[in-house]
């Protein structure tokens, strides 16, 4: 099990250099807001991170609320750091604490949420249509409830996969 952090106590820690901040979000998450000096480490892709470099210092690991970090505690444990903690609140809390955030709004919604957004408008014009057009339309909403069943049963979304080949999700090369 983790131990919280406050968002003061990790400023000062990290202030002082001694713990490293690091950010279990996913790339599109980190991309639009992201803590200042964290360091990326989604925890879909943890187990490939070397954090040789910093296992001396105190290690404090952060998602948006602190949910998904705890709900990953042994995973993050088994990292070898001699001090672990997760920060309580997550971003959400070093926000609301007033300290610095590094944000773009130029980067495109997260893709869950983009997800969200395109399964609710679906299923309201299946729900509508079907009322308003042809009972047929109801299948609509089914197709996508269906949809949306499967990919928390099986961790995989298609809709997520179609969404992040969308052109406003491709990273911009220079």
């Amino acid at each position: 099990m983790l131990n919280p952090i406050s968002p003061a106590e990790l400023k000062r820690r990290m202030d002082g250099g001694d713990a490293v901040l690091i950010d279990i979000r996913e790339p599109d998450e980190y991309a639009r807001a992201h803590i200042i000096g964290a360091r990326l480490a989604p925890v879909s892709a943890i187990d490939a991170h070397d954090f040789d470099a910093d296992r001396a210092k105190t290690a404090v690991f952060q998602c948006r609320s602190g949910a998904r970090t705890q709900a990953n505690a042994a995973r993050l444990l088994a990292k070898g750091f001699r001090e672990a903690y997760f920060l309580d609140g997550g971003i959400d809390a070093w926000r609301a604490a007033g300290f610095p955030i590094h944000v773009n709004a130029k980067a495109p919604l997260e893709i869950m949420r983009q997800v969200q957004i395109v399964a609710g408008v679906l299923i309201l014009s299946g729900v509508a249509l079907g009322a308003l057009v042809h009972p047929g339309f109801y299948a609509l909403s089914g197709t996508i409830g269906a949809g949306l069943t499967f990919a928390g049963l099986s961790g995989w979304c298609g809709m997520a996969k179609a969404l992040a080949l969308m052109p406003w999700n491709r990273a911009k090369t220079a």
